[in-house]
């Protein structure tokens, strides 16, 4: 997965927005590699990868523009980073109004932190006929807020923008390269139908070019 294109060309403040905040999302990238370099304890790699991803969303002056864009027909899955042995990747979801995505598990650990507005998260559970069925509860996340997946802590949710009249983002780490990982969706029979997600860039953003200040 190569991690070295050069951004789109871009209007001029998002070009100074990069300038000014890539760091952030670079040293969030090393961190989180430092992180899987010294532990594969899952529960230490969620507790200790959402306090990294809070500290990342608490600025909201690093994601370019053009990873920030809302499709007028479906959510948007952007690639920001993933890792050269593919053992995490970090993606930018852009939710437009009403825009959301059915029943689905990752199969790998993973993290969501809401950057910009605001996700309303629904989890499932399987039962022992195969079933799907809602815990009862709809976690509502605003901007700030971190919330785990993985298939100890719970896999099965669905995802919708909580904002009627804007586009909210999310940025998302998984603990594989989530774009080329093969799920699921499910009904609530449990009828699964398999897909592959892929990303709706052909271009990540550059960290790691210190040509410029940041």
């Amino acid at each position: 997965m190569a991690t070295l294109a050069t951004l789109p060309d871009q209007p001029g403040n998002d070009q100074a927005r990069t300038r000014a905040g890539i760091g952030r999302l670079r040293g969030f990238v090393t961190n989180l590699a430092e992180l899987l370099d010294s532990t594969q304890d899952e529960r230490e790699i969620l507790e200790s990868g959402a306090k990294l991803l809070s500290r990342l969303i608490a600025q909201d002056d690093w994601l370019p523009d053009a990873f920030a864009q809302a499709h007028p027909d479906r959510y948007q899955q952007y690639l920001l980073h993933c890792d050269s042995r593919e053992r995490f990747s970090v993606v930018s979801f852009v939710w437009g109004p009403g825009q959301g995505t059915p029943i689905h598990d990752h199969r790998v650990w993973g993290l969501v932190g809401v950057l910009r507005g605001a996700e309303a998260s629904e989890r499932f559970v399987r039962q022992g006929d195969g079933t799907l069925r809602p815990t009862g509860t709809v976690d509502m996340l605003h901007a700030g807020a971190v919330e785990a997946v993985s298939p100890r802590v719970g896999d099965i949710h669905r995802v919708r923008n909580a904002v009627p009249d804007a586009p909210s983002i999310s940025i998302h780490v998984y603990g594989a390269n989530i774009g080329a990982v093969e799920r699921a969706t499910y009904d609530l029979d449990g009828r699964a139908k398999r897909f592959v997600s892929g990303y709706a860039n052909d271009v990540v953003p550059n960290l790691w070019d210190r040509s410029n200040p940041s």
